[in-house]
């Protein structure tokens, strides 16, 4: 992680954003790379066995990942841009952090201590992923440091009392380290000066083909949760859970993304494909356990997600149109990229059967997610 100096034109640049952002509470660290067209800066980290990951403090992005495959060959699995005017201009959250409260948050309201709040709406009537100035549009400090002999950067952002709508001045810290066991661990930690609601996670799309080398339907998956949270039209759980078994949801044993996706079933329509909270697993809670496992037999990659989470949400790319030029110039087709976001379950602010999402003053929040490649 070789440093450089910002250009003059960054700094002015950061001084735009910052107005444009109107979230930017923080100034970030002066000495970093520039690997992106457009001043954005990025960090580097490599380990020896050939893993390669980049990471801007523009939203937290990890814009690239690059993993050895069955062959030794560098694959990219993370889509993202090349150009800071596409992070600015585009909107699918490309490998960005989540907050503050990652998902759906119905009718963009919800009471908490006997009071209401509302929080800006920017899915229909729905508040999404904190909205449209969350976490994946702030600039955060960032600060490269070994973590237990590994590579790590820890990423700091301070989200004012009533930003996008929510209570309490809440203090974040997150740290991205990537091991030599070729995982890359996300540890996120919070706290908040009053009563609050927090549900943070990474909004990596993943293609263990290589990002715009194909679409990702003959990924083969494995999910380990016998339940999801069904949705109505607008994708707001509707409180209950539903077995998985015998529909088209049923990952506990492997299948691949394509063989069910265009099933004639009420949840496949609602989600125009999979986009559905998976209630994971837990004989107890808040233990990392083992979550997800996806499978290419195109370049013998495997990936594991391992979570502290309740929940995870497999999004199978569905709103993907071929719109997007990506990084290289590759278009992102229809369901070219899928994420698996760990977290709490949509909407619960809002559901009093869901674990709760409350955090109190004087409490810290704290997870875990890690993301393990093998190949074989």
């Amino acid at each position: 992680m070789k440093p450089n100096c910002l250009s003059t034109f960054y700094c002015l640049l950061l001084t735009v954003s910052c107005i444009f952002l109107s979230s930017c509470n923080k100034k970030p660290e002066t000495n970093m790379n520039q690997n992106l067209k457009g001043g954005l800066p990025t960090w580097d980290f490599k380990n020896d066995n050939g893993m390669y990951m980049q990471v801007t403090n523009f939203g937290g992005r990890i814009t690239r990942l690059q993993v050895p495959d069955k062959n030794g060959d560098k694959i990219d699995v993370v889509l993202g841009f090349d150009s800071l005017d596409y992070y600015l201009n585009e909107n699918p959250y490309f490998g960005a952090l989540i907050g503050r409260f990652g998902n759906r948050i119905a009718k963009g309201k919800f009471s908490l201590d006997g009071k209401e709040y509302t929080l800006a709406k920017n899915n229909g009537e729905n508040s999404l992923h904190g909205g449209p100035s969350g976490f994946h549009n702030v600039l955060w400090m960032a600060e490269p440091f070994q973590n237990d002999g590994s590579d790590a950067l820890q990423l700091d952002y301070t989200s004012a009392d009533g930003e996008e709508g929510f209570p309490g001045n809440l203090k974040v810290k997150v740290i991205y380290t990537l091991t030599y066991n070729n995982e890359l661990i996300i540890d996120y930690e919070a706290a908040a000066d009053t009563t609050t609601i927090i549900n943070l996670t990474n909004h990596s799309y993943f293609n263990l083909n290589g990002a715009g080398n194909s679409d990702i339907l003959n990924h083969q998956f494995e999910i380990f949760a016998d339940k999801i949270t069904p949705v109505d039209k607008t994708l707001i759980p509707t409180g209950e859970l539903m077995s998985v078994k015998g529909t088209a949801f049923d990952f506990t044993s492997p299948h691949t993304v394509g063989e069910r996706i265009n099933n004639d079933e009420e949840q496949i329509r609602f989600g125009l494909g999979y986009d559905h909270n998976y209630v994971l697993n837990k004989q107890k809670p808040d233990t990392l356990t083992l979550a997800a496992r996806v499978v290419s037999s195109t370049t013998g990659l495997t990936m594991e997600v391992y979570t502290t989470e309740p929940g995870i949400q497999f999004y199978s790319g569905n709103f993907l149109d071929g719109t997007i030029k990506g990084k290289g110039g590759k278009v992102y087709q229809h369901r070219s990229g899928f994420s698996l976001e760990a977290q709490h379950f949509p909407d619960s602010p809002n559901q009093p059967s869901f674990p709760s999402t409350t955090l109190k003053r004087g409490e810290v929040y704290k997870q875990r997610t890690v993301y393990k490649f093998i190949a074989q």
